[in-house]
């Protein structure tokens, strides 16, 4: 009788945990938005530090992306209730981004950041943020993006300096511009459902 107790113990928890990981996922999908503007601030930055030749593109640029999705996230934070999966994403993607935001600012200011070297980190430690969401949603759609940034890191540092751009480039529209579309379109398809289930 007890093994019977335990068991279905067992798989309260874990149906517990699968309905987690679905709901943060859910909740972490309607943050498509956020990839797009990001993979669009990224555009924006290289397109002035190349063209503008100007070393504040890249700070100015990622503060301004940075204030817009706290003002858009607050609205959305007020309209969905938060999650213990979701706070742990979202504690994942402010960490790298303030570590990358430190980390880059610092070696530009000392003048120790090479194109190739900046390009690379940037990569690398977007594929730790996918990674790591990935992992935890247990979604293969966003663990393609972590390997697409983990090769482009690769690239970024190995190859010439026009393959680490092209590399760039490439990731920064799969990976943010399309995938964050691929979010939006999942989470308004999940919404119509529950609008017709409703």
């Amino acid at each position: 009788m007890t093994g019977n107790v335990e068991e279905q113990e067992l798989k309260d928890r874990l149906s517990l945990i699968e309905t987690m990981i679905a709901e943060g996922r859910r909740s972490t999908g309607s943050w498509g938005w956020n990839f797009v503007l990001w993979g669009v601030a990224y555009y924006v930055a290289i397109a002035w530090a190349t063209w503008g030749h100007s070393t504040l593109a890249w700070p100015v640029t990622m503060i301004a992306a940075s204030l817009i999705t706290v003002a858009l996230g607050a609205r959305f934070a007020r309209k969905h209730p938060g999650t213990t999966i979701g706070r742990a994403i979202s504690s994942v993607w402010i960490a790298v981004g303030i570590s990358m935001f430190v980390l880059l600012l610092a070696l530009g200011i000392q003048g120790l950041l090479e194109q190739q070297i900046f390009m690379g980190i940037v990569a690398a430690m977007l594929g730790t943020a996918n990674a790591t969401s990935s992992m935890i949603l247990k979604w293969k759609a966003q663990f393609v993006c972590t390997l697409v940034w983990w090769i482009t890191s690769a690239v970024c540092v190995l190859g010439t300096p026009t393959q680490s751009t092209i590399a760039l480039l490439a990731a920064i529209f799969l990976c943010q511009i399309v995938f964050g579309s691929y979010m939006m379109i999942v989470e308004a398809r999940e919404r119509r459902q529950v609008t017709r289930n409703a």
